[in-house]
């Protein structure tokens, strides 16, 4: 689907200060959202990031392709390939209704849906896929716009995860943790950004404060931002599901095992 390249060109610090701005809320707050919905918004192909939704393809057409083409129009969400093999279910969907079909698809780095591409500031589901395409400045505009129709700027500027992440991913965020990957993302930018892979601090014994109570709510115990002997041996019971070495100090391979 050559119709969907576009420019792969990396946000610069800039574009996440204008959007910030735009917002009233911190860089940081910004780039959170973008590492924990795509991490960058186009594939090495050169294409926006997708994920086809096949449970909102059949809705937009009442259901009528679900009996002859199940893996493409189904009332049950599911069904994906992932990374850019996305495009080939998309394009089973086009060749059946593609303005269904577009809107059924979530796009770039912010994966705004493209039935909500009227929230986003565009007229018509083509338009908002052209401007998915065009680069990653668009994408954030598109972003931007989003959660101001929709009233989340005031969510993030409070960094009320738990209500942006209800508002912008729906009422089943929870089950996928993501307003505890976005207050660890969160944590990770306002403390400096990324020196590593690392998705958080690396954690321990003795540590103290807000990261530590990211830690806790993500393992599902008494957030009181101390890491005691009860927060430590959650994290051991956490790494030996995962079958990592069960020492209870919390680095890269530990965090990616409890936020995911």
């Amino acid at each position: 689907m050559t119709e969907f390249t576009g420019n792969p060109a990396p946000l610069t610090d800039a574009d996440f200060e204008r959007a910030a701005r735009a917002i009233g809320c911190t860089v940081a707050a910004v780039r959170a959202v973008n590492d924990v919905e795509s991490r960058g918004g186009f594939f090495a192909d050169g294409r926006p990031k997708i994920l086809y939704e096949r449970h909102i393809f059949s809705r937009l057409t009442k259901r009528k392709f679900d009996a002859a083409n199940p893996a493409i129009a189904n009332p049950s969400p599911g069904g994906y390939i992932g990374g850019p093999a996305e495009y080939d279910r998309l394009a089973k969907a086009i060749a059946l209704d593609r303005t269904a079909a577009l809107q059924s698809a979530s796009w770039g780095a912010f994966q705004i849906m493209g039935f909500n591409h009227k929230a986003a500031g565009f007229a018509d589901v083509e338009a908002f896929v052209k401007a998915m395409a065009s680069g990653q400045s668009e994408q954030l505009d598109a972003f931007v716009k989003f959660i101001k129709t929709n009233g989340l700027d005031d969510e993030l500027i409070r960094r009320d995860w738990a209500g942006f992440a209800r508002g912008y991913n729906g009422p089943d965020y929870a089950k996928n943790k993501y307003d505890i990957k976005l207050a660890a993302a969160f944590t990770l930018h306002n403390n400096g950004g990324p020196r590593t892979e690392n998705p958080g601090p690396v954690l321990r014994m003795g540590d103290k404060g807000e990261d530590v109570k990211v830690l806790q709510t993500a393992l599902k115990i008494t957030a009181d931002g101390d890491f005691g002997p009860g927060t430590k041996a959650a994290v051991i019971k956490a790494q030996k599901a995962a079958k990592l070495y069960p020492d209870g100090v919390v680095g890269q391979q530990t965090w990616r095992a409890i936020l995911n």
